[in-house]
């Protein structure tokens, strides 16, 4: 992938950076693997916001991709590259050789027709999928399982990719994008390869109105607020929070700590990504 600037002829496009899509082979999605989806606008079944600042935006249907890649030993043809507007990385149709289609996530280096495979008996070669326990030692995955059978959850956003350091009776462990370090039962599925749209990361909005198609809706700063609204509110002229930041329903927005301290998976975690 890789980006374009636009020619400033309005003040929204003025500093705006968008991708080229050079690397998109189809604009029409599989009608097969589409599924509606239901706004909430943030709010939850009592019609109470749940989750602020969500809203509006254009229509989309969901893309229903394949984490767990389960079809073991049967060949997939890559079809066709296409833009997801449902995540930031690209996914890519394949054809299994026994007619059945599905999308997956695009790994950096995957073509319109490569072979992939999942599997004991797959290659180690970009896209194939297979158990971390017979991926050897400094490769380079994405799409991880955390638990066998239930899918990648791991490493799933443009340009991410973990590499597997080291394997010890049941576990291996591997280092994830964040930095932190982990340990994940050998059976969980992995994928090989980094993922594609590196480039991502640089794009630039450019306008508040493209955050709006995208669902997002303004967020106002405490500070601005009234007392009553939020903790940074109120004061003459221009104020700082006046103590330490806080949410707007009083809790320390900043270094808090929210993870629960019972999560199974945490004794699982060889080296945190703060220090």
């Amino acid at each position: 992938m890789a980006t374009r600037k636009i020619n400033p002829t309005s003040p929204g496009q003025r500093g705006m950076i968008v991708s080229d899509y050079q690397e998109i082979t189809t604009s029409t999605p599989e009608k097969s693997l589409l599924k509606p989806i239901k706004k909430t606008a943030g709010r939850n079944n009592t019609g109470r916001i749940t989750c602020r600042h969500k809203g509006g935006g254009v229509k989309k249907a969901y893309r229903i991709i394949d984490f767990k890649r389960e079809k073991f030993g049967v060949p997939a043809t890559v079809k066709t590259i296409e833009y997801d507007p449902n995540r930031n990385v690209r996914i890519s149709l394949v054809f299994y050789a026994d007619g059945e289609k599905r999308y997956i996530l695009t790994p950096e280096g995957l073509n319109v027709g490569d072979v992939i495979v999942s599997g004991l008996e797959a290659p180690v070669q970009t896209g194939n999928a297979m158990p971390l326990d017979i991926i050897p030692l400094g490769t380079i995955v994405h799409n991880i399982e955390l638990e066998a059978g239930r899918g990648g959850k791991m490493v799933r956003s443009a340009g991410n990719s973990a590499q597997v350091m080291a394997k010890e009776g049941n576990y291996v462990t591997i280092k994830l994008p964040s930095g932190e370090m982990r340990m994940v039962r050998k059976e969980c599925m992995a994928t090989i390869g980094a993922l594609g749209n590196s480039e991502f990361k640089n794009l630039k909005i450019g306008k508040a109105g493209r955050k709006r198609y995208m669902g997002i809706r303004p967020t106002v700063r405490g500070v601005t607020m009234n007392p009553c609204d939020h903790p940074h509110g109120g004061g003459e002229g221009k104020t700082g929070p006046g103590g330490h930041p806080k949410t707007p329903w009083g809790k320390p927005a900043l270094g808090y700590k929210t993870r629960k301290k019972n999560k199974a998976s945490n004794k699982l975690i060889v080296r945190r990504r703060k220090k």
